[in-house]
C-alpha cells in the first residue's frame, strides 16, 4: 500500500497516482487507486463525472457503506478505482470523536487487498486527520517534489513533519521515494535544483525523473492516462520506469 503524499499542491501528486497506478496495473498485478482528495481529481481523470462520484471514500468511511459496492473499474484494464468527493473534506470533524479514528482508512482498506497487489493512495494536500490516516494505512510513502526552490524548501518541513506523525502514531510505512516531477528542462535552474536534491537526499531520490510534456497536460481533460493517449511519449516511457524502481525498492524493503 504506496500513500502519495506531499502537503503543497501543485506538485503533480495525482499525476503520479494515477499515471504510476496505471504503469503497475498488468495481467500478474491488480491494482486499486483510492482518491482522498476532496477535489476528486483522480477521479476526474478516471473519468468519472461529478454527479457520479458517489459512493466514494467518503461514503466508506462516513456511512459505514460497503467498500466493494463503492469500487469502480477504470479504462485502463487491472486498474480499479474508489472515488473521491466533496465530502471528504468533512471527515476529520466528522471523525474526531471517534474511537481509533486515526486507523479508519486502515481498517476500511484492509477489508479489499486480496484480490489487490498493489493499492496507491492519492492523499489531500495536509497532514489532517485524513492525511495521518493515509500515513497509518501505507506501508510506504512516496513524496513527488518538482524542481521547484519553494518546494524544495517545504521538503525539509514535510519529511520532518511525516516522521513526528509516524513516531507518534506508531506508523510503518517507509519512504519509498522522493520523485522529481513535472520536470522542465527549458526552465533557468532546473537541472541546478534537481542536482541539489540529489546531493542533499541520495538514495533516497528515485533514478526516474518525470518529465512535463504535452501529453501530461492533455490526459486529464481527456480523461485518460498516459498511457491511453500517448503510450510512446516521454511521459509515458518515464511512468514505465518508475513503475519498475518501484517495485524494486518494495521488494527491497521487505527482505
Amino acid at each position: 500500500m504506496i500513500a502519495v503524499i506531499n502537503t503543497k499542491g501543485g506538485v503533480g501528486k495525482t499525476t503520479t497516482a494515477v499515471n504510476l497506478a496505471a504503469a503497475l496495473a498488468s495481467p500478474r498485478r491488480r491494482v486499486l487507486l483510492v482518491d482522498l482528495d476532496s477535489q476528486a481529481s483522480a477521479s476526474l481523470w478516471c473519468g468519472v463525472s461529478r454527479q457520479h462520484l458517489r459512493p466514494s471514500a467518503a461514503t466508506c468511511l462516513l456511512e459505514a457503506f460497503p467498500i466493494r459496492r463503492a469500487l469502480r473499474r477504470t479504462t485502463s484494464e487491472h486498474l480499479d478505482l474508489l472515488t473521491g468527493s466533496l465530502e471528504l473534506a468533512s471527515v476529520d470533524v466528522a471523525l474526531c470523536n471517534a474511537r481509533g479514528r486515526e486507523l479508519a482508512l486502515r481498517r476500511l482498506l484492509r477489508s479489499v487487498r486480496p484480490p489487490y497487489d498493489c493499492v496507491l493512495i492519492d492523499c489531500p494536500p495536509s497532514l489532517s486527520l485524513l492525511g495521518i490516516n493515509a500515513l497509518n494505512a501505507a506501508d510506504f510513502l512516496l513524496v513527488p517534489v518538482p524542481p521547484e526552490p519553494l518546494c524544495m524548501t517545504g521538503l525539509t518541513h514535510l519529511l520532518d513533519s511525516v516522521e513526528r506523525a509516524r513516531t507518534r502514531m506508531g506508523s510503518r510505512a517507509h519512504v519509498l521515494g522522493i520523485l522529481v516531477t513535472l520536470l522542465d528542462g527549458r526552465r533557468r535552474n532546473t537541472r541546478e535544483i534537481v542536482e541539489q536534491l540529489r546531493a542533499e537526499y541520495r538514495e533516497a531520490v528515485f533514478h526516474t525523473e518525470i518529465p512535463w510534456t504535452a501529453a501530461l497536460s492533455e490526459a486529464p481533460a481527456a480523461a485518460k492516462t498516459v498511457f491511453e493517449l500517448a503510450p510512446r511519449s516521454p511521459s509515458a516511457d518515464a511512468f514505465r520506469r518508475l513503475a519498475g524502481e518501484v517495485l524494486q525498492r518494495t521488494a527491497s524493503i521487505r527482505e
